[in-house]
């Protein structure tokens, strides 16, 4: 019990600072596809996904839930975002016999093409251009002991937006920890640690005069732009999640995560889950706890789970509130091999 309290104090004093000297500093990193959570149970469960465990959906939210897996594992998550925007995430987990657990992923948003439209041109100059991000990913985790599993991934991230691009490298880490034999979970998770970066390409090409006032030199000298280093939106995340049986044939999760971003305010997540022999799965949560700037809020989804040919297959659904922006859809497919 002892440890329940501690654990619970511990969620609860990283975010008591929040109305005091929270301070948003939103625009200030790249790469913001990053922030996407894929799966659609998490994204149903208000994202408090730190300590969710269950298998290789939680990975992204805290890469010691690699060293949880006891079996091979592959996902696919499709997106439906924003203005037409489509975000895809894979991911596959192997277990490494006596030598801990092997996992790859890959993120992949595209905005589809976009005319260019200038002052001059507001209805479009006939050129279209497109955004796209990737990262691919690389990771190991192992069950340390009975109740501690620790994880880390290393991803290779870029982002183009027509003739331009960033690369960079990032790195997450995390922590799992079975703090009671009932089954309660504490995880924690780094995400995104990584360099400054800045965007290159011809797009930033220009033509430049040394020296506007001077007749007679070379006004159109060939010359590129530079733009500032950004950081990259890292987070961190701390979070508990409980198993409660509701019957021989029901049980109940429920989950708590705090969030501390780099580029805004403190929040906390929160979400439960109710299922029925592990067959069907009824989901809903909340995000953005404490923040009052954000426009995120309820969460509710769905689950079904089957076995086919000693394959278990799970299809999940998530949807997410944007306020001004609408709801968002993830569509989830797991088969644990």
């Amino acid at each position: 019990m002892m440890r329940v309290r501690i654990a619970t104090l511990l969620l609860l004093g990283l975010l008591l600072p929040v109305s005091a000297t929270a301070q948003s500093k939103v625009g200030t990193t790249i790469l913001q596809f990053l922030k996407i959570e894929p799966g659609a149970r998490a994204a149903a469960m208000g994202n408090a996904g730190a300590a969710l465990s269950g298998g290789i959906d939680g990975v992204y939210f805290n890469p010691g839930m690699i060293g949880t897996l006891d079996r091979s594992e592959v996902t696919f998550t499709h997106s439906s975002w924003f203005a037409d925007i489509s975000f895809d995430y894979a991911a596959v987990a192997i277990p490494l016999s006596g030598f801990g657990n092997v996992f790859a992923s890959v993120t992949a948003l595209s905005s589809g093409e976009i005319d260019v439209r200038t002052v001059d041109s507001p209805l479009g100059t006939g050129e279209r251009y497109e955004v796209s991000d990737v990262a691919i990913g690389l990771g190991y985790g192992r069950q340390i002991t009975s109740r501690f599993a620790a994880g880390i991934q290393a991803r290779y991230v870029t982002e183009s937006i027509w003739n331009s691009s960033v690369q960079t490298v990032t790195f997450d880490l995390g922590t799992v920890y079975r703090l009671t034999e009932s089954g309660l979970l504490m995880g924690f998770g780094l995400s995104n640690l990584g360099t400054r970066a800045s965007f290159g390409g011809r797009d930033l090409a220009i033509q430049y005069d040394a020296d506007p006032d001077q007749f007679g030199d070379n006004s159109a000298l060939p010359a590129h732009q530079a733009t500032d280093d950004f950081m990259v939106p890292v987070q961190m995340r701390l979070g508990l999640s409980y198993p409660y049986a509701l019957s021989s044939d029901s049980k109940a999760i429920v989950a708590l995560e705090a969030l501390h971003p780099n580029d805004n305010s403190e929040s906390m997540n929160a979400g439960v889950e109710l299922s029925w022999r592990d067959t069907i799965a009824l989901r809903t949560g909340y995000q953005t706890f404490f923040d009052d700037a954000s426009d995120l809020g309820l969460t509710f989804g769905f689950g079904l789970q089957t076995d086919i040919a000693r394959t278990r297959c799970h299809l999940d659904y998530g949807w997410a509130d944007h306020e001004r922006l609408g709801g968002t859809h993830r569509f989830t497919v797991i088969l644990r091999l």
